[in-house]
């Protein structure tokens, strides 16, 4: 097992960074300061463009969400790189009071590696964290895709799904939707790299709901593995969108949840907006 002498932190991926790591470095730099460096100067150290940068300013943790667009466009984010950065920024401080956090969890995730158990040739066990599932997947699994919203949706519904690409990737939203048929490799176990998708790689799950909804069993499972993640909807993981008019009743297990609803002309003006402030949230 690694100890804190022998940490090569430049061959350590950014994911290996918790989220209490990243939480902290929030408190520290989500501030706007004029004197020290903050998460602007990070993001631009990063190669965000100044409307990226602007775009960012509404998140509430915008420091946490430059560390997982930066992870997922750039194979070269890695831990090493980060605590560079911060000490080209001048924001050694942040480098002293956290050290012992990056090194735990620099340490946690060496371990981790080494407690992986070694493949048979002849045996396929196949596991999402060791191959690529998605289109901008590191092959070694180092640098998993990370998205805001997984999309749950049956064929029938695609276009509306297309529409949802445009008002919310397209635009100064700037969300990041993880759509199987566009997103997801071709060759994978569909139901265990769902799973991985909307437990570990996507923030929350919308479902588009419609009356072929209620036929499909891939959204039927989506739906209850979603829901058993985040019992009583307290951290908003699931949000149902209601774009055209059902003749179906609505299904039961959502109707606890707040519905957005396309369907009614008078709220359609702020619909797209409403739903990329929730997705949005940390």
């Amino acid at each position: 097992m690694a100890d804190s002498s022998s940490i090569d932190y430049s061959s350590i991926p950014l994911i290996a960074l918790n989220f209490s790591l990243r939480k902290e470095l929030g408190l520290h730099l989500n501030p706007r300061n004029t004197v020290a460096a903050d998460w602007a100067t990070l993001a631009e150290m990063m190669g965000f463009s100044y409307i990226e940068i602007k775009n960012y300013e509404k998140y509430d943790n915008p420091t946490a969400k430059i560390l997982e667009d930066w992870q997922s466009r750039c194979p070269k984010a890695t831990v090493g790189k980060l605590v560079s950065m911060l000490e080209e920024a001048e924001r050694k401080d942040i480098l002293t009071e956290l050290a012992s956090l990056i090194e735990k969890d620099c340490i946690a995730y060496l371990k981790r590696k080494e407690e992986s158990p070694v493949q048979v040739p002849e045996v396929d066990s196949w596991t999402p964290d060791k191959n690529g599932i998605t289109t901008k997947d590191d092959p070694m699994g180092n640098m998993p895709e990370m998205f805001d919203a997984f999309i749950c949706y049956c064929q029938s519904d695609i276009e509306f799904v297309h529409e949802m690409i445009r008002q919310l990737e397209q635009t100064v939203y700037r969300l990041k939707l993880c759509v199987f048929d566009r997103d997801v490799l071709p060759g994978t176990c569909v139901w265990t790299v769902t799973s991985e998708l909307i437990e570990m790689r996507c923030k929350r799950m919308v479902a588009v709901i419609s009356d072929e909804y209620l036929d499909s069993e891939a959204c039927d499972f989506q739906t209850k593995f979603a829901l058993s993640l985040c019992p009583g909807a307290q951290k908003k993981r699931l949000i149902p969108v209601l774009y055209k008019p059902m003749k179906k009743p609505f299904p039961s297990i959502l109707r606890f949840l707040t519905v957005c609803d396309y369907t009614r002309p008078c709220t359609q003006s702020w619909f797209w907006g409403r739903l990329a402030r929730a997705l949005s949230l940390p």
